[in-house]
């Protein structure tokens, strides 16, 4: 990473930054030269909102196919037709995901043998792609009502990496990513962006195959090995791990009962709950210092 005297020299060219800790982040990033970050849940907080959107369109299909089926609603985990648990069912199927990808996930989770459909599928319960487009329709709505921002502990590591020089990407499942890094102030501190556009114009598989990954690392000009990557979800991480990343650091925004050992059995070598445990210990930060 640049020396003390190169940061030094960053943070008297950015004055918004020179009031920031002066050392760099802490050993954990020591050694890398890039870092690769997820957007939802990481940057920003449109985890959420994208949580939101999918227990809409996921609960409206479970109640018109339980109709269909003419069933009984039944109690507890073995009713197939139990409505979209915002937290578990989002971390486990859909996080990380591309929207059809997700969609087939959990409805199969549920033995919703849907047909896949057409990626522009009309919104609507009757295949895969139908799904899919009925939850994004409800995210776009809520995105443009409400918009999103960024973390506050992820903004501070982010100046902490700008000041210091180091070549950072950013990449997203989501067609929005460019949308909502804007919205939230940080889409110029990436030096690359490989986004669902990209990713479709690639013809790149999403994950845990961790192409998207290692075309962030090329566009940055380094191995993976080199790289640090930055991930909320279970595919995310694993797409690191699988990768080869030098480090896989995982971030555990729900804090579920086995939420941190769930991203540390997908590949995630570190856990923190917020981005600002991977800047050091001082009077600034607190300490930071222990694994999530």
């Amino acid at each position: 990473m640049p020396s003390a005297a190169a940061a030094a020299a960053a943070a008297a060219r950015d004055p918004e930054e020179a009031a920031a800790p002066a050392h760099p982040p802490t050993h954990r990033l020591d050694g890398l030269r890039a870092v690769v970050f997820d957007t939802d849940g990481v940057i920003t907080d449109s985890a959420r909102v994208h949580a939101a959107a999918w227990k809409e369109a996921f609960d409206d299909c479970l109640r018109e196919w339980r109709e269909r089926g003419g069933g009984q609603p039944q109690k507890g985990p073995r009713d197939r037709f139990r409505p979209f648990d915002i937290r578990e069912d989002y971390r486990r199927y859909v996080d990380g995901r591309s929207r059809l990808d997700g969609a087939a996930a959990f409805l199969a989770s549920r033995g919703l043998d849907l047909p896949p459909g057409e990626p522009d599928d009309p919104p609507g319960n009757g295949t895969v792609g139908a799904v899919a487009a009925r939850k994004e329709r409800l995210f776009t709505a809520a995105l443009r009502q409400d918009g999103v921002q960024a973390w506050p502990g992820t903004l501070r590591l982010l100046r902490a990496l700008r000041r210091e020089g180091v070549p950072m990407a950013v990449i997203s499942a989501s067609r929005h990513a460019r949308e909502l890094l804007s919205g939230a102030g940080v889409l110029e501190v990436f030096d690359a962006v490989v986004d669902g556009h990209e990713a479709a114009r690639l013809g790149l598989p999403g994950k845990p195959d961790p192409a998207v990954f290692l075309e962030a690392a090329r566009r940055l000009g380094v191995a993976p090995g080199e790289a640090a990557v930055v991930e909320d979800a279970l595919a995310g991480v694993e797409a690191g791990r699988r990768g080869g990343f030098g480090l896989v650091v995982g971030v555990d925004r729900t804090n579920g009962p086995t939420s941190a050992r769930d991203l540390r059995e997908h590949g995630a070598d570190v856990v923190v709950t917020d981005l600002a445990e991977l800047l050091p210990p001082g009077p600034r930060t607190g300490r930071h210092d222990e694994e999530g």
